[in-house]
């Protein structure tokens, strides 16, 4: 049954989720007639997909979510941009459709990790790490590099016209062209920013985004702006309710809401897991048992997101570490085998990081995807408050574990004084692993 012959077929997200954007935009070319289900009564982010009616469809409780009327389901959102899509987005040929798909995993694999790196703290949501943000601008320069060559001669990626090539890879980089790729760094990039402002500008896609402009000037890693959201993570309170009221629909507002305003770019970007955490009511500490320690974990991670790692934040870490009121756990993924394509291997990293969002203040890790598509291996160090594995201390938190294989480290050991420095600097010999370590495929 072609899609445009659906009726009542429903996309559930939330508001302004870049992700949802694909196949809202690839449904206004193929005609299909979606529903987006974003706002209450028709879906709550946080709260409709917990519920048991909802997770009987969607096991993982994330969106982008689809349901037909026919009660044909599908998540991730690739999947569904494909379902919605017609058959001139999709490639009309093999080797056209195959041009679609590379596309597409290259937005996937070579765009979004380096993309969140850079763009998120300055939106609020993540902690800025100079390393890491200088590692993901060189990164973005290759990409560009790659999209400026193969359209010199190209209007689109794949043949004469729109293809979900471009849809994918276009909403891939529209918070990098909101936020950070000022005109000076996309100077050398003409033909990339040609073809992005050709799409964006294409009435399918202004029918679902909008006006997007481009920015003047590379935004920055604001502190205070990243202290200010992080009351929302336990909930929110009646001094963060004008923003979500503004967030909701209202433009303009009073001189004295703008500070707040600034902040709601944030709440679009969020991801399943941020926006669920924002919508949480407060719930209690589940390290409320457990006696004050003399170890800052947020001292320290300052220390490692904005100085060097060897000669200034490792040191920091064994100077203070509080080894009777935090414990040292090594976890390596038990699956090796079934790990294929690298871009899902990160994805699944990422996942389990963003679930865990709220062990933010009481826990640290550094994982490393080792090897390559179709052999890799996925192991890190991890540090958590008390000396059990901090993960049965919340049903939330649960989710992901069982999958790896656990071990409590000595940290007064040799071993162990190797495998932080190793795992934390993101370079060393890693003779327990046997695979070669996998440049910039490392989260922390």
């Amino acid at each position: 049954v072609p899609v445009s012959g659906h009726f009542s077929i429903t996309l559930y997200t939330y508001p302004e989720n870049w992700r949802a954007f694909k196949a809202q935009i690839a449904a206004q070319y193929s005609g299909a007639r979606l529903k987006v289900a974003s706002s209450a009564p028709a879906f709550t982010f946080g709260q409709t997909n917990r519920t048991p009616a909802f997770l009987n469809n969607f096991p993982l409780g994330k969106v982008p979510a689809f349901q037909g009327d026919d009660g044909f389901c599908l998540f991730e959102s690739n999947a569904i941009a494909h379902y919605l899509s017609n058959e001139a987005l999709r490639g009309s040929s093999p080797q056209a459709q195959s041009q679609v798909l590379q596309w597409v995993s290259f937005a996937d694999a070579e765009i979004i990790p380096p993309a969140s790196t850079w763009v998120f703290p300055t939106l609020g949501i993540m902690q800025f790490n100079k390393q890491a943000t200088e590692q993901a601008k060189e990164e973005m320069k290759k990409v560009l590099s790659v999209l400026n060559h193969h359209l010199n001669t190209r209007t689109f990626l794949v043949g004469e016209r729109v293809s979900l090539a471009d849809i994918s890879v276009a909403c891939s980089m529209i918070w990098l062209y909101k936020q950070v790729l000022e005109p000076s760094f996309r100077q050398p990039f003409p033909n990339v920013t040609r073809w992005f402002q050709t799409c964006v500008n294409q009435p399918q896609f202004k029918t679902v985004l909008g006006e997007v402009k481009l920015c003047d000037k590379m935004a920055q890693f604001d502190p205070k702006k990243f202290s200010d959201m992080q009351p929302k993570k336990d909930g929110p309170s009646k001094k963060d309710a004008p923003p979500k009221k503004e967030k909701a629909g209202k433009e303009g507002g009073k001189p004295q809401e703008k500070k707040k305003k600034e902040a709601a770019p944030a709440e679009e970007e969020m991801d399943e897991c941020e926006a669920a955490l924002a919508s949480e009511p407060k719930t209690k500490d589940p390290f409320a048992h457990l006696p004050k320690s003399a170890f800052v974990m947020d001292e320290f991670k300052r220390k490692y997101s904005n100085e060097d790692t060897l000669t200034v934040a490792v040191p920091h870490f064994w100077e203070h570490f509080d080894k009777e009121g935090y414990s040292i756990w090594y976890g390596e993924y038990k699956f090796p085998e079934e790990l294929t394509m690298t871009f899902m291997s990160c994805n699944l990293i990422m996942g389990m990081f963003q679930r865990l969002d709220k062990l933010r203040k009481n826990g640290f890790a550094s994982v490393i995807l080792f090897g390559g598509n179709n052999d890799s291996s996925i192991s890190g160090i991890w540090i958590f408050r008390g000396q059990d594995l901090a993960f049965t201390l919340s049903d939330d938190w649960q989710i992901d574990y069982e999958s790896y294989a656990w071990r409590k480290l000595d940290p007064d050991s040799d071993e162990t004084k190797t495998m932080v420095k190793e795992y934390f600097a993101w370079e060393g010999e890693f003779k327990h692993v046997g695979k070669p370590f996998n440049q910039g495929k490392c989260f922390k």
